[in-house]
């Protein structure tokens, strides 16, 4: 009888990658009002149907989202590395220039160019140096130039964190992963509406997409190079 395989077999055809710090840049995934803030229209929205789903989400964001967020953009600014915001939402404030079905969501959340909603957490204002891509989609590759971006600047190994776990940032994950990109999740620094949706991406991402590193791991990997 062949014995059972192994719950974890999987990780038997993942090549082994090491971490090159100088190739690496900081992807701070949809960190805006909109959606990321207790001040926002989907907190706005939830609390006038008397919702209380979002609780758990608002807490991590601002329990373990951005303050990990913003340890892991210092580390990068300390070792020079990139750090690049993705922001989603549309140009116009119809959102005609957004894919028809993120366009509701785009509208009803007031979230496109030039207002409140769209812009980043004060907590995480761009600094001088630092790249801001806006996408109109679920993924970043799919309506960025993040691809072509990365690729100048020499990054082949990304950090991701932000929200939300199980849409914006798994999808930008995957579609840098099926590009070649050396992917890691940062757990504590992603943050949804459910629990449950954040473990199974972290657990499902690990099979062949990338790895999932704590705050504390990468910080332990994110060092100067030690002089020869």
């Amino acid at each position: 009888m062949n014995p059972a395989p192994s719950s974890d077999y999987i990780r038997a055809y993942m090549p082994e990658r090491g971490v090159d710090v100088a190739r690496t840049a900081l992807l701070i995934i949809d960190m805006q009002y909109a959606t990321g803030s207790r001040q926002g229209a989907l907190s706005r929205t939830l609390q006038a149907q008397g919702s209380t789903v979002g609780d758990y989400r608002f807490d991590r964001i601002e329990r373990q989202v951005l303050p990990h967020t913003r340890q892991l953009r210092d580390r990068c600014t300390a070792l020079a590395r990139p750090v690049l915001h993705v922001t989603v939402g549309a140009a116009l404030p119809d959102a005609t220039d957004a894919p028809v079905h993120m366009r509701k969501l785009f509208v009803e959340f007031s979230n496109h160019v030039g207002s409140r909603e769209h812009e980043i957490l004060d907590e995480l204002k761009p600094r001088a140096g630092e790249h801001v891509l806006r996408k109109t989609t679920i993924g970043a590759f799919a309506s960025t130039n993040i691809d072509s971006l990365l690729r100048a600047l020499g990054c082949e190994q990304l950090y991701l964190c932000g929200i939300s776990t199980n849409m914006c940032v798994e999808t930008t994950a995957r579609e840098a992963a099926d590009r070649g990109y050396l992917v890691t999740l940062v757990e504590d620094a992603c943050g949804t509406t459910h629990e449950d949706l954040h473990q199974v991406t972290m657990r499902n991402f690990q099979r062949l997409f990338g790895r999932v590193r704590s705050t504390e791991q990468v910080l332990g990997e994110l060092t100067a190079p030690v002089a020869a």
